[in-house]
């Protein structure tokens, strides 16, 4: 079975560029891998994941071609910032160069870390080569057609649709599912017109009931960063990015298969359990949407462990001994911040690239921080409050001689012997003024 691939436009014909051979293993259906959220260019607490991220996409290329896919579907948050590093650049021309060569199609649209207007740029060149951007408004019903032994699939972008940019283009009102609503009207009539029965859509948005990581940033507008997958409802096949972990959505009353695929690498320790993939999905004759996932390499495995630093060097050639080849955070929660936690830690676990505090029994809280500054009139008391807030332990008394001497000689400093502190305020302002 052959595909060809026709870029439709509104004065352009099917066709136009000619057909383009592919085969699938299995002639029934359209096969698609979907995937999202590569973010090239980020760092994972420092560390540098270009070169992790590099070798996913050549393993994606090599399942592309494997899996006899049709087209790579990428919805969104292709760069980590709108503004991406050189090497990143670098990275997605190669990368994208590589799949034309090899006569795969890419539709990429742009997320919420993107620059529409930089990801966008040579969309018309790239066209010809059979890499579709789309990341204009004006593009949303602009689908690329493949076509199988059933007939034409209708692949549809919505790049990340940022209300307050948009909303008038799309005649919206100020919220996420209004101009989603809005894209996906243009979508369906576009749809009716072409006469397709099977269509593809990809977002770059945040659907209602879909469980978010920690690493995705932030994306309401008026309070509210969601939208209900329904205002998307209609297609065969949803094919969503923004979301870091793989999950398919609901869509009551809808045939439509929702998911995301996930980002293919874990960006923060909130992810260290997700399993990262890709879909492959398979779309039949009838609309009806089969889908697997496809493990990604994982370049170093993401652990955290909590305890006492003691207790945790003791533990590494033991039963922590598998946490060598890892990135590591650990979480110390001893009493007292133990010195140089980190270089210690870095002799046993080499990539031990976070560090945080939660001592045995609790911070100071900050309610009960400002109560004690309020009833402190020796500004002493109040270094000695930092000390421990910052040390996990009151400090001792040759800390506190230290910390006499450094305040009167800021006293000195400040006017005289004669100009006394009152809780970090000099003795001249008044009681109303303070």
């Amino acid at each position: 079975m052959s595909y060809r691939c026709a870029i439709m436009g509104s004065v352009r014909p099917a066709g136009r560029h000619g057909p383009v051979q592919a085969v699938t293993a299995n002639g029934a259906t359209m096969r698609l891998i979907h995937t999202s959220d590569w973010h090239l260019g980020r760092t994972l607490h420092g560390q540098s994941l270009l070169e992790y991220q590099a070798a996913f996409l050549g393993w994606l290329l090599g399942q592309a071609v494997e899996c006899q896919a049709g087209a790579v579907l990428v919805a969104g948050d292709v760069y980590d910032r709108a503004v991406p590093p050189l090497e990143a650049v670098e990275l997605l021309d190669k990368t994208l160069a590589a799949f034309a060569r090899a006569g795969i199609h890419v539709i990429l649209t742009s997320g919420n870390h993107d620059s529409s207007v930089r990801l966008g740029f040579g969309s018309a060149l790239s066209e010809a080569a059979g890499i579709h951007l789309r990341t204009r408004v004006a593009d949303i019903d602009r689908p690329v057609v493949l076509a199988d032994d059933h007939g034409e699939v209708g692949i549809y972008g919505v790049p990340y649709l940022f209300p307050d940019a948009v909303m008038d283009e799309l005649g919206a009102d100020r919220c996420h599912a209004s101009v989603l609503a809005a894209a996906s009207a243009r979508i369906r009539a576009d749809a009716s017109t072409r006469g397709l029965s099977r269509t593809v859509v990809l977002a770059h948005a945040f659907v209602t009931g879909a469980r978010p990581s920690e690493s995705e940033r932030d994306i309401r507008v008026g309070g509210i960063g969601d939208a209900p997958a329904a205002v998307l409802a209609g297609c065969s096949y949803l094919a969503l990015g923004h979301l870091h972990g793989q999950q398919r959505v609901p869509v009551p009353g809808s045939a439509t298969t929702a998911r995301y695929c996930g980002s293919p690498l874990a960006f923060s320790f909130g992810e260290r359990h997700h399993a990262k993939s890709v879909t492959l999905a398979d779309i039949d004759g009838a609309g009806q949407v089969t889908t697997r996932l496809l493990a990604t390499p994982v370049p170093r495995p993401l652990r955290e462990v909590h305890g006492r630093l003691g207790d945790l060097l003791a533990r590494a050639d033991t039963d922590l001994a598998n946490l060598a080849g890892a990135w590591v955070k650990v979480v110390l929660t001893d009493r007292e911040r133990p010195a140089a936690p980190m270089e210690r830690l870095r002799e046993k676990w080499p990539h031990t690239i976070a560090l945080d505090f939660a001592p045995e029994g609790g911070l100071t809280g900050a309610d009960a921080d400002l109560a004690r500054l309020a009833k402190a009139a020796d500004p002493v008391e109040i270094c000695e409050s930092f000390v421990e807030y910052v040390a996990g332990a009151p400090p001792d008394a040759a800390q506190r001689a230290v910390l006499r001497k450094a305040v009167e000689a800021a006293r000195r400093a400040d006017g005289g012997p004669g100009r006394e502190v009152r809780a970090g305020l000099p003795a001249t302002v008044g009681a109303g003024d303070a």
